[in-house]
C-alpha cells in the first residue's frame, strides 16, 4: 500500500460513503498520504464527526465534506456542482457508497432505492464529474462492486430500476443486480472514456465486517463466527485494494477490469455478462435515460 499512497500525495480525490467502513478507511489513508480529500456522505452529523476525526489524525490534511443522498438525483446534481466549485481537477473518484435494503423502498425519483443508491446515483455523479476527471488525465475511477454480481442470470436493461416486492432473502438478488450494474458500467466507461485519459476498474473487497454486510439475512450471527477466521477482512484491509487501484503505478494501464479479493475467486469463471458488450451499452443508454442525461 505504500507505493499506492505515495503516488496519491497531492492528488484531488472524491470518496463517497466515507463516514464508516471501507470508505472511512480509504479517506483516512488518503488524508494521511497528503491527498486533497473531498468525501460525500448522507448524514451530516456523522460526516462532521468523521471530519473532526480525520483532522485530528492528520492535522495538516486537506479534508472537506459534502452532504448528499445518492439515491436522490437532485442531490447528486447539486453535490456535483459543489465539487466543481471546490476542486480544480479530479485525479481519483472512488464510488464506495452503497446500501443493502432488506425490504423494498422507493426513491424520491420513483426507482428501487437500492438500485438508485448503488447504481443510478453513482452513475450520474460519475458522468457529471467526467470533465473534472479529464482535466486531471490520466485519472482513475474505482468502483466498489461485489462477487455477488456473478449470481445474476438475467439482466433486463428496460426494467432493472423498477420498484419490486421482496423480503430479506429476495433482497440479496436485488443487491447482486446493483453490483452487476456497477461492473457493466465500469467496462463501458473503459470503452467510452479511454480517449479522455480516464481509467476505470471495479473490485470486490471480499467479506468485510461492516454494517452493510450485517444487513444480509443471518449476517450478524454468521459474521460473529466468521470474524474469527481469515475469511473476513477488516475495513482497513479492504481499503488497501481500493487504494491500489487508485494510485499504484502498476494499474495505470489497466482499464475495465474486475478484481476480486475473495479467496479462490480467481478459479471461478467470470460472469458471462462481462462479455456482453451489447448489454453493457444498453445498460448505459437506459441509465442515461433514467437519470436525465442526453
Amino acid at each position: 500500500m505504500t507505493t499506492s499512497t505515495e503516488a496519491l500525495a497531492g492528488a484531488y480525490c472524491v470518496v463517497t460513503g466515507a463516514t464508516s467502513g471501507i470508505g472511512k478507511e480509504i479517506a483516512r489513508e488518503l488524508a494521511a498520504a497528503g491527498a486533497h480529500v473531498l468525501f460525500i456522505c448522507r448524514d451530516r452529523a456523522r460526516g462532521e464527526a468523521t471530519l473532526v476525526e480525520l483532522h485530528r489524525e492528520s492535522p495538516s490534511a486537506a479534508v472537506r465534506m459534502l452532504v448528499a443522498d445518492l439515491s436522490a438525483l437532485q442531490d447528486v446534481r447539486a453535490v456535483a456542482e459543489e465539487v466543481y466549485r471546490q476542486l480544480p481537477r479530479l485525479d481519483v473518484l472512488i464510488n464506495n457508497a452503497g446500501t443493502h435494503d432488506l425490504r423494498p423502498e422507493v426513491s424520491v425519483d420513483g426507482f428501487d432505492r437500492m438500485i438508485a443508491t448503488n447504481h443510478l446515483g453513482p452513475f450520474l455523479l460519475t458522468n457529471l464529474l467526467a470533465d473534472l476527471l479529464e482535466r486531471a488525465a490520466p485519472s482513475r475511477i474505482v468502483m466498489v462492486a461485489s462477487e455477488s454480481h456473478r449470481s445474476v442470470l438475467r439482466m433486463d436493461p428496460r426494467t432493472f430500476a423498477e420498484p419490486g416486492r421482496y423480503g430479506p432473502i429476495g433482497s440479496v438478488a436485488v443487491y447482486a443486480r446493483s453490483k452487476l450494474l456497477n461492473v457493466l458500467v465500469t467496462q463501458e466507461i473503459a470503452r467510452r472514456w479511454t480517449s479522455r485519459g480516464i481509467v476505470a476498474n471495479a473490485f470486490c473487497p471480499g467479506l468485510v465486517s461492516t454494517g452493510l454486510v450485517r444487513n444480509i439475512p443471518m449476517g450478524a450471527r454468521l459474521f460473529s463466527l466468521a470474524e474469527r477466521t481469515p475469511l473476513v477482512r477488516s475495513a482497513r484491509q479492504a481499503a488497501e485494494h481500493a487504494l491500489r487501484l487508485a494510485g499504484d503505478p502498476r494499474f495505470a494501464g489497466r482499464n475495465g477490469g474486475f478484481y476480486s479479493t475473495t479467496p479462490g475467486a480467481v478459479l471461478l469463471p467470470p460472469s458471462p455478462h462481462r462479455f456482453r458488450t451489447g448489454l453493457q451499452h444498453a445498460v448505459w443508454e437506459r441509465s442515461e435515460e433514467l437519470v436525465g442525461l442526453s
